[in-house]
């Protein structure tokens, strides 16, 4: 039985690095040799018991990769080729998948994932910090990666750019809007960043963490407040003389939530990229009693290969360079302190790549 190491859950707090049966490629299925990885937010969720995963999962879900086998079906790529994949992983053939909603492909909800078929979040798909990822639907998830771009440029396109661009997207940023970035950890800097690409004038950073708010500056922010210093509110609507047309919320609590409602001018837009726990309320006078013409939209990591050569191509012409927010690099036998580093926010830290 053929072995490689792995990140294990066990339980809550409980993370081993392991030996375990190493996967092989099924009909219309890859492996990939994950030459780079990453810890994410969500992987942090997962350690802490916020997020219910069973134990025994491998967890990770930012993989870039080496195809080291190809199943029954899959066409056009070749051994040894350099391969991104998305977290989330759609089937292509579904209805959400064809009718554009990659995010919520349900092609695997029978199965028991925690939200879509595909993401490598849930309780039944492992994940990428090990040395070897089962990618399924490999024909619809196998991005090739073009030849001048490195590992370190384009891991983080799996997940935290196409979610925080797509935070954006969503909102239908358009030339000339003023857009405000409630939370500027990772997802929130490229939401930032997003922003900026979409053509926003005055894009406003907020957080109130110093590294973090210096980073949002480099990432596009025009302006940043430390919501610690300041009434954000208040200084969002004195910098656009009224509020904002698009208020992205990157973080997920009910304050984030409401501040950003609160920060946008009449028929503005909300894009929520925070997953809640417990209930969310609209406060009626945030949301003008419903007069407001407002628009409350939600997004999920995008995912598929379309996506991800899209977001390739977008770092290939240099329009945007995420190496910056890799702060620190580990081998996954160090990936232990990773976590540990990554969750009490020590040395600005805003993302840590595992190497396996």
């Amino acid at each position: 039985m053929e072995k490689m190491r792995a990140t294990v859950f066990h339980g809550t707090n409980d993370i081993r690095v392991e030996e375990v049966e190493r996967p092989h490629a099924g009909v219309g299925e890859a492996i990939i040799r994950v030459t780079l990885t990453t810890i994410c937010g969500t992987d942090l969720h997962i350690v802490r018991g916020e997020y219910p995963v069973k134990p025994g999962l491998i967890i990770g879900h930012e993989p870039v990769g080496i195809i080291a086998e190809l199943g029954l079906g899959v066409v056009g790529y070749s051994l040894g080729e350099r391969v991104l994949v998305g977290a989330i992983t759609p089937c292509g053939q579904c209805q959400a998948c064809l009718s554009g909603q990659w995010s919520q492909c349900g092609h695997d909800a029978h199965e028991g994932y925690t939200a879509v078929g595909g993401w490598r979040c849930g309780n039944t798909m492992h994940g990428a910090q090990a040395e070897y990822l089962r990618v399924p639907h490999a024909q619809a998830n196998l991005a090739k990666i073009p030849d001048e771009l490195t590992d370190e440029q384009v891991v983080l396109l799996s997940d935290i750019a196409s979610t925080g661009f797509s935070g954006a997207e969503s909102g239908e940023v358009r030339i000339g809007d003023a857009v405000v970035v409630f939370a500027q950890g990772p997802i929130g800097l490229c939401a930032t960043a997003g922003a900026k690409l979409m053509g926003a004038a005055l894009v406003i950073g907020v957080d109130s963490d110093d590294t973090r708010l210096k980073m949002a500056q480099r990432m596009g922010a025009d302006v940043t407040l430390n919501f610690t210093e300041v009434d954000v509110v208040a200084a969002v609507k004195r910098l656009t003389g009224g509020g904002v047309d698009v208020a992205i919320e990157a973080l997920g609590t009910q304050q984030t939530f409401e501040q950003a409602l609160r920060s946008l001018r009449p028929g503005g837009t909300l894009s929520s990229l925070g997953v809640y726990a417990g209930k969310l309320h609209v406060p009626y006078d945030a949301f003008a009693a419903g007069l407001g013409d407002y628009r409350i939209v939600t997004t999920l990591c995008p995912g598929g290969k379309e996506r991800m050569r899209r977001l390739m191509e977008v770092v290939r012409h240099k329009r945007v360079d995420l190496t910056p927010l890799l702060t620190h690099r580990l081998s996954l036998d160090e990936i232990k302190e990773g976590y540990r580093i990554f969750g009490e926010r020590l040395d600005g830290v805003l993302k840590v790549a595992i190497k396996p």
